[in-house]
């Protein structure tokens, strides 16, 4: 009896760039050894012919002008801090990727988001990871409403479009990508070629049902998503799910969304009934103690459309081993060095045998340059011990030639900082405005590093 014969290719797994014959180096992203063998299947099949009622999409010639344009209709997730992630809730035929660390929650949250949603919508939780009395176990201990949510245990893609022809979901979850496998294929679940195989097929399913696809993936030691990189070019919006270095909250940030912005950020709380929305994280963030202190500097962070205030701590001391250290914890060590250098070419303050430690409370990560200003005042303020006022807060990028430079949304910045209760402010001078200018409110606005020295 004769075999069914496969053909076989090469891909880059970094890029997904096709190859004839293997070589060390890709010729497109130029990676070296990320060139792997693939089992295409067999030539005579189409993936058309892989599960039964599949049509494919229209391809039919048209015109832009004669396009009518419509809103997009958006399905709520339940959680309003992952609506705003992914632009304003889930459009209908959409591919949503969300990967991270193992343990950070990625299927408690979907899970959750599935409860909620089966009270009105015909949703499917399809694993290939874990038991149905695992998902149930997990639901029943955080409290979600059962009587409507259905569960499938399946990897095989196939089997799963042929279920959901039957289902017809409006929300799908598929858990996790790299467990699922195509039949047409010989390789083994979570290879390149088994991830852009099932990848591509569940899209295009997702496009011709509208079914909304949620797709968890995960990632590899260096943070990115396990597979070929065509995974993240083949869905809609990708979404990172990603714990704080004190492990208290998770943060969701999206890299891609073909339906909205990619500098949304969702705050969520791991408690031991689920993830909880963090619903005023400038709260959370701002457990200072009663107790002023040295070094201890509010800044005013930016973070997707909406401030943030976080408390940055400086220490600085004298070195003990003639090798001064520079730390930081959720502070980039290199922009650490730039201030360093700032402060002694400009403001004169020398710390070469100082060593110095800073951290940003609550696990945040400073991504941007306006906590500048506010890191430049903890360690003066720790070097001198002089305690500044605890109701102050300060943001402003430092430029190298030691001027202070404006911060964009600086009227928002201030304005939530003056709703929590701030009186003291330290901005830089194009940022004041006399609109946000009230009684018992007092502006230092500064525009040099000379400017900021003459506050102690």
């Amino acid at each position: 009896m004769a075999t069914k014969k496969t053909s076989v290719g090469f891909v880059c797994k970094e890029c997904g760039a096709d190859s004839s014959k293997w070589s060390g180096q890709c010729l497109q992203c130029k990676a070296w050894n990320s060139i792997v063998e693939i089992k295409l299947g067999s030539k005579q099949e189409s993936r058309s012919q892989r599960f039964s009622g599949y049509s494919g999409l229209a391809s039919d010639v048209q015109s832009l002008s004669k396009i009518e344009n419509q809103e997009l209709l958006r399905i709520s997730s339940g959680f309003s801090e992952l609506d705003r992630v992914v632009g304003g809730g889930m459009v209908p035929g959409s591919v949503i990727l969300i990967s991270g660390d193992p343990g950070a929650g990625k299927s408690t949250l979907l899970l959750q988001t599935l409860a909620h949603a089966s009270l009105n919508r015909q949703v499917l939780y399809v694993s290939g990871e874990e038991s149905i009395q695992q998902i149930a176990a997990r639901a029943k201990r955080i409290g979600l409403p059962l009587e409507h949510l259905k569960t499938l245990t399946e990897t095989s893609i196939e089997k799963i479009c042929a279920v959901t022809d039957q289902e017809k979901p409006e929300i799908m979850v598929i858990d996790s990508i790299q467990a699922m496998f195509s039949e047409s294929l010989d390789s083994v679940p979570g290879s390149v070629s088994q991830v852009r195989e099932c990848a591509a097929l569940l899209t295009q399913y997702a496009k011709r049902t509208d079914v909304v696809l949620l797709i968890v993936g995960h990632v590899t030691k260096d943070q990115n998503v396990a597979g070929p990189m065509t995974l993240s070019h083949i869905v809609d919006t990708q979404l990172i799910f990603s714990s704080t270095d004190d492990a208290r909250y998770r943060i969701v940030r999206a890299t891609k969304n073909r339906f909205g912005a990619v500098n949304e950020v969702g705050l969520f709380a791991m408690t031991d009934r689920g993830l909880k929305e963090i619903k005023n994280p400038s709260a959370m963030f701002l457990n200072r103690s009663d107790k002023p202190r040295p070094g201890s500097v509010v800044n005013v962070l930016w973070e997707g459309t909406r401030p943030l205030l976080v408390e940055i701590q400086a220490l600085v001391v004298e070195s003990q081993f003639g090798n001064p250290r520079r730390l930081g914890v959720g502070i980039d060590q290199g922009r650490i060095a730039m201030l360093l250098a700032v402060i002694a070419r400009h403001g004169g303050i020398f710390t070469g045998d100082q060593d110095i430690f800073l951290n940003c409370v609550g696990g945040i990560r400073v991504m941007e340059t306006s906590a500048d200003l506010a890191v430049v005042l903890g360690i003066i303020s720790s070097l001198k011990n002089v305690v500044l006022p605890q109701n102050m807060f300060a943001f402003g990028e430092v430029g190298l030639s030691g001027e202070i430079r404006p911060v964009a949304n600086g009227e928002a910045r201030i304005k939530e900082a003056l709703n929590h209760g701030f009186d003291h402010a330290v901005i830089p001078k194009s940022n004041y405005s006399k609109r946000v200018l009230k009684k018992g409110i007092n502006f230092h606005t500064v525009s040099t590093i000379l400017d900021a020295l003459e506050i102690f």
